[in-house]
């Protein structure tokens, strides 16, 4: 069975746990198939997942049973939820989306960031042929721009904004430097830096969240059913490179604690852990 088959069977699978419904004019218009096709498809998914669906001879359409299970796909909630952030960030249309149904939804609007697709398009292929480039970089510890010579080995996004990890020749240690803020790329050069070097990079945190101690036990309880803890904790595992991001995202800094526990809502555990592994992953060759 080629891509494009487990694709449809998998665009079934979805319109069906989150519609409930699926016919052949579904997968005639989104993927510009025809209708044997269709038909043959959706034999081929009741073969598979022969509890999943029955057919509707009055309506014409095939409904999810009681007893579906997903075959083909994860049924997970992020999978949807991610498709709407798809939609409403304009990076797929409505019609691009496996949803049948689109409720009523918004989502915050985030500040558009210029990204020049050369600077990330050049960086990218300096990452794939082990080079070094000389960027054009704007600090913001710097009121002009400098040029300095860096070795980008990974991408990272912090939930916000792209930007990549790259061994700077200036200040001899890895270091991020947003996309944004790169004017221009030039010479690029072979380069041996090793990216396991980066040790900021290669080594993960093991980080322990628990509910704010201000909440009340019904409270925390809810805490603690949002974010999956166990005995009240959630442990998880963030790239030591990464974790000023995460403590910035989830407002886990030192005062914390100090704040109103409903705003606040979760805390961090193992801080000195923390700042002890942060210190000792600090890149430097």
């Amino acid at each position: 069975m080629g891509w494009g088959n487990e694709r449809r069977l998998a665009f079934i699978d979805f319109r069906l746990y989150w519609g409930g419904r699926i016919n052949r004019k579904d997968l005639t218009d989104f993927f510009g198939i025809s209708v044997p096709q269709a038909s043959t498809d959706l034999r081929k998914y009741q073969e598979e997942a022969p509890d999943n669906a029955k057919y509707d001879k009055s309506g014409k359409f095939y409904y999810a049973t009681k007893n579906f299970k997903p075959k083909f796909t994860s049924a997970d909630a992020s999978d949807y939820l991610a498709q709407l952030r798809l939609i409403s960030s304009n990076i797929i249309k409505k019609d691009e989306s496996f949803l049948s149904f689109i409720p009523s939804f918004d989502t915050i609007p985030n500040p558009i960031r210029s990204v020049d697709s050369k600077v990330v398009r050049e960086i990218v292929t300096a990452i794939n042929d082990k080079m070094s480039v000389e960027i054009l970089y704007q600090s913001m510890n710097r009121d002009q721009p400098i040029w300095r010579r860096a070795t980008p080995h990974t991408l990272a996004y912090d939930g916000y904004r792209w930007h990549f990890r790259a061994y700077c020749y200036v200040r001899n240690a890895f270091l991020d430097f947003l996309f944004p803020r790169v004017l221009n790329i030039k010479n690029p050069q072979p380069d041996e830096i090793d990216p396991t070097a980066d040790l900021e990079w290669s080594n993960f945190i093991e980080v322990k969240i628990a509910p704010h101690p201000g909440l009340t036990k019904a409270q925390k309880t809810r805490i603690e059913s949002d974010y999956e803890m166990k005995d009240g904790i959630a442990t998880l595992n963030v790239r030591a490179a990464l974790y000023f991001y995460f403590e910035r995202h989830f407002g886990l800094d030192k005062e914390c604690e100090s704040r109103e526990a409903k705003q606040q809502q979760i805390i961090l555990l193992n801080r000195d852990e923390v700042e002890e592994e942060r210190a000792l992953y600090r890149s430097k060759i």
